[in-house]
């Protein structure tokens, strides 16, 4: 009887416990057994484990978050670590892990196949920014929300006459402002991929005012930035224990600039962690359990090293070397297209 390990890491999103029962199911039909790997590769590094049965994934398709927890921990860090994590592997009879990530996490995923670990990702990120896939697990989630938000806070900027601006999560790609801000109407999308002038954007919010439309919404990524020499400064920012820019707050910054140029009320709202709480939509659902089932079929080939991942109708295997390449951006032509709306 072989025994697979699985396991969640980077930060949670809805969908991963449909992707975790996914693999238990169809593991179960082989006859295996399924280790829970608990927070990431870190669990893998201490040897926090528990087994998975039908019963552990008893109702939790539609459960937001991850039975399994998660953490950020790398363990190609140092050479400690490293063999920990071997030794764990050895200890409780790992055949094949299957690794639920993003970018950071499925990085780790190929450094250690790399190293003659047998190891299949599974893509997941409310940020939709790992490549070879055109859906993530957890981004039509973060969408549904975020376009939610922009329709509740529309009515209030028309009731109030007032801007608001909309603060969703994307460090480097605007993939959910993108997608969320073209389904709710926004007036202004800002995004990474497209540095921004302050200045076109408020004489844009002035032409609607002088043409009756005495309200706006604006959404803004998180890790949107200006043009230079546009007159709008970011300020100095601080850094994370993984090295990672702290963001957060840039709706506040267009605030007081719109307020400035165009005179007008503006508020703001920053969905932060919203995005990612909760139950997953049906679509979510759905695809991760297509990619849990099909990961488990890749261990079972030894197809090791690759990616599940959405191609057109299909899940279909790539590379995981492929798949972290680069992070995939906004398609411009999608910027092109939701500018036809601005203003």
């Amino acid at each position: 009887m072989k025994t697979i390990g699985v396991l969640t890491g980077g930060g949670d999103c809805p969908g991963l416990n449909a992707a975790i029962r996914a693999v238990v199911k169809q593991a179960i039909i082989y006859d295996w057994e399924v280790i829970g790997i608990r927070n990431g590769w870190k669990g893998l590094i201490e040897g926090d484990v528990e087994p998975l049965t039908h019963y552990s994934v008893s109702g939790i398709l539609s459960k937001g978050g991850t039975i399994l927890g998660t953490s950020r921990v790398n363990p190609t860090k140092n050479i400690e670590d490293l063999q920990r994590l071997r030794d764990n592997i050895k200890k409780y009879g790992i055949s094949g892990i299957i690794a639920c990530g993003g970018e950071g996490t499925l990085s780790a995923a190929l450094a250690l196949y790399r190293r003659g670990i047998p190891v299949v990702g599974i893509p997941k990120t409310i940020d939709n920014d790992v490549s070879c896939t055109s859906k993530t697990i957890g981004f039509d989630t973060a969408v549904t929300i975020a376009t939610d938000a922009i329709d509740r806070l529309h009515t209030t900027a028309e009731s109030h006459h007032r801007v608001i601006i909309i603060e969703v999560m994307g460090r480097h790609v605007g993939w959910i402002a993108m997608a969320a801000g073209i389904a709710g109407g926004a007036n202004e999308i800002l995004i990474p991929e497209v540095p921004f002038d302050i200045e076109e954007i408020c004489e844009n919010l002035k032409q609607r005012y002088d043409h009756g439309k005495a309200y706006s919404t604006v959404v803004v990524a998180e890790g949107a930035i200006p043009k230079e020499g546009t007159g709008f400064r970011m300020p100095e920012q601080e850094i994370d224990e993984y090295g990672h820019v702290k963001l957060g707050g840039i709706g506040y910054l267009l605030k007081d600039e719109i307020e400035k140029r165009v005179g007008v009320d503006v508020r703001v709202t920053i969905l932060g962690h919203i995005q990612r709480g909760g139950s997953p939509t049906p679509f979510d659902r759905i695809l991760a359990t297509r990619m849990g089932i099909t990961a488990v079929k890749l261990l079972k080939d030894e197809d090791y090293g690759k990616m599940v991942a959405l191609r057109g109708s299909k899940i279909l295997p790539v590379k995981l070397e492929d798949a972290v390449a680069k992070l995939k951006t906004v398609d411009l032509d999608l910027f092109d297209l939701a500018k036809t709306f601005f203003g």
